[in-house]
Parts: structure tokens; sequence; C-alpha cells
């Protein structure tokens, strides 16, 4: 594919979340999450390519005041990728990247390898890594991912998938929230606004390309973030980034 193609980071963030109303907002560390997350996209890519798709004024007050970018979007948005589809009627991007604004410790080289198999394929691309604990496998708030050989999604689930016929975790992986996504990839999105049946059931907005027959290329990454989905898992960032 060319390489001069245009394209940006794009942070969707809205201030009510179901589990976690203000999310983006959360202090972690002297720091806003949204800050966090921000901070990492642009030690991937050039800061004048990175955006928060928001629908709140607070966020975007927020981002504004610690120098970053925002794309206001409406707040009929259903999913982050309804979002990414909206920012883009502004960014006009041949393709973007998706960085969760729950994710406040995600590698940057996992966007630039995102960026690159894009580049590659021009197929939607998410990224994934190992599950290294029983708890998380057993979690139903981490989606888990099956591939085939050559690394395409055969499904995810929040599930814990595979298991043995006795129902042991022996090995998996899970989804590390980092997407590409083209232009009419996210037409397609949002031209077939309806739930697929799969999705509706899992949750998992990625399942409506897959059960659409669309292609997902899955690139293992070495090692996933700390998403936070709940209170409870601000205090977990905060331990990891006391580590360092």
């Amino acid at each position: 594919m060319e390489n001069n193609m245009k394209y940006a980071v794009v942070i969707p963030a809205r201030f009510q979340s179901s589990r976690f109303p203000g999310k983006p907002l959360v202090d972690i560390c002297g720091k806003t999450m949204i800050q966090h997350v921000w901070e990492k996209c642009c030690a991937a890519v050039d800061p004048k390519d990175v955006y928060v798709a928001t629908d709140s004024e607070k966020i975007a007050h927020c981002v504004e005041g610690f120098g970053g970018k925002v794309v206001m979007t409406s707040s009929d948005c259903l999913t982050g990728t309804d979002r990414l589809a909206e920012a883009n009627l502004t960014l006009d991007c041949d393709f973007l990247i998706n960085v969760q604004g729950d994710e406040p410790v995600i590698d940057p080289n996992n966007i630039i390898k995102i960026i690159e198999s894009y580049k590659r394929t021009g197929n939607i691309t998410n990224a994934y890594c190992e599950i290294n604990s029983e708890e998380e496998f057993r979690s139903l708030t981490v989606p888990k991912v099956v591939t085939t050989k050559e690394q395409k999604l055969l499904y995810m689930s929040r599930s814990s998938i595979p298991l043995t016929k006795s129902g042991s975790y022996v090995k998996a992986y899970k989804q590390v929230c980092v997407y590409a996504f083209s232009r009419e990839h996210l037409s397609f999105f949002t031209s077939h606004a309806e739930k697929t049946p799969l999705e509706e059931i899992e949750d998992i907005e990625i399942l409506r390309f897959l059960e659409s027959d669309i292609q997902v290329d899955m690139v293992e990454v070495e090692s996933g973030s700390l998403a936070v989905d709940v209170p409870s898992d601000v205090d977990k960032v905060v331990a990891y980034l006391n580590t360092l």
C-alpha cells in the first residue's frame, strides 16, 4: 500500500460510562487518565496527529489544557468505533488508529506495530497478547482472542476460551485495544448501525466486522496494558506506575 496515506491516532473518550462515570478524568499519579493515554500516543507518532474524540466539554477542556487536540462528536455514538467514524468526517484521513481512552500504560510500540501492519495490508488490524494469569482468563471484562495460524481473527469472546474438555486453562490470548480502520471500514460500520447478533451478546464491537465476513488481522504484541474498566482498576495502574 501507499506509505503517504494520511492517518491520525484517535482516542475516543466519553464522560458517561455506565461502570465508571467520568473515567477519562480520574486522577492517576497527578495526571488525568486521558493525559496518560495521550502522552503514550504522542510517544508513538507526531503529537500533531493525535486527537481525542469526545462529546464532553469537560474532557475537551481538560485535553486542551494539557496541549492536546480535540474533535467534538455527538452524544449519539454507541461505540468507540462510531465515535471514530464521526471524527473522521472532520479529520478526513485514509485510516485511523483507535487507542482506547482507558489504557493509561499502553506501550507506544504496540501503536507503531499496528500502523506498520495496516500499511502493509489495508485490513482491519487489532493487537493481542498472551494471557498470563488464570484470573485474567476467567474475567468477563477481558475479551479473549482466537486466531488462525496466520493470525486472522476466528472469534473474540468474554468467555474463557479456548478450554480443555475438563474446563481447564492451558494457554490463551486477550485483545489489546489498539485498532486500525480505513475510511471505508468506518463507513461500513456506521452504515450497518444495528449490532450484529454475536456483537449484541458479547458487547464486542469488532464482531460486527467478523460477522459480516470482513477479515480482521491480529498482531501479537509482547504485553497488554492495564485497562481501567471499574474504579478498583485504578489502584492496579497506580501500583504498576509506582514500580517504574
